[in-house]
């Protein structure tokens, strides 16, 4: 029987295949996307907070489902070396860029993945979490990511996956001494389907740059 648990340092690849499995139908068809997702969505996560990431086990030990994130965004990229150094420069699935910095289109004008701009994400948690959200960092300075694999959808396991994360996460005290009012999330803009979900999890949209085409949520403590 499917059960939550604490994540565990022997998930590492069920976590991976969970994550190409429910990619956005984007990236789904792109052998770089695949291969990379996981460094820019869910490793770090694992690696650098793993208390407060929760799996549901198909009851055999087989991760089938996810819900990771951070209770303070500023701490966590302070530490993030750790997981460039721990988890990314030792993988043979991920090159360094050469200019961490640069900001590019994830996407070329002919639909192709810009598999350097990917794996800068997965390097630079100033582009994957800070550029661009001063406003969301202002007051919610959790985030988190859920996925499941289609069989375990509908079936009530995300709610209690966002519950346990919640609850890990609410009176976690922020190192700069700030007080978050809760987590925000992004949610691709070509992937609107699952918004309902969230807000019945009690998140509000935020907002949405038509620049960047993204869903901002947010949840309050």
């Amino acid at each position: 029987m499917a059960f939550i648990r604490p994540y565990k340092p022997s998930d590492f690849e069920g976590m991976s295949h969970i994550c190409r499995e429910t990619l956005n139908p984007a990236l789904r068809p792109s052998v770089a996307g695949r291969r990379l997702a996981p460094y820019c969505w869910t490793h770090q996560y694992t690696h650098l907070s793993p208390t407060t990431c929760f799996v549901l086990d198909d009851g055999s030990g087989r991760p089938v489902g996810y819900c990771i994130g951070c209770p303070d965004i500023p701490a966590f990229v302070a530490a993030y070396d750790s997981y460039t150094k721990e988890v990314l420069d030792v993988s043979p699935e991920i090159t360094r860029p050469e200019d961490l910095e640069l900001k590019e289109p994830l996407f070329y004008e002919d639909g192709s993945i810009n598999e350097v701009f990917l794996s800068r994400l997965a390097y630079n948690p100033q582009l994957l979490l800070i550029d661009g959200n001063a406003d969301l960092l202002a007051e919610y300075k959790a985030t988190m990511h859920i996925d499941l694999l289609d069989e375990f959808q509908g079936k009530g396991w995300g709610k209690q996956l966002i519950n346990s994360f919640v609850e890990s996460i609410r009176n976690v005290p922020q190192k700069d001494g700030s007080v978050s009012k809760g987590i925000w999330i992004g949610v691709a803009g070509d992937n609107g389907k699952v918004l309902p979900f969230y807000e019945k999890q009690g998140f509000k949209l935020k907002g949405r740059p038509v620049e960047g085409k993204t869903f901002f949520l947010v949840r309050e403590f």
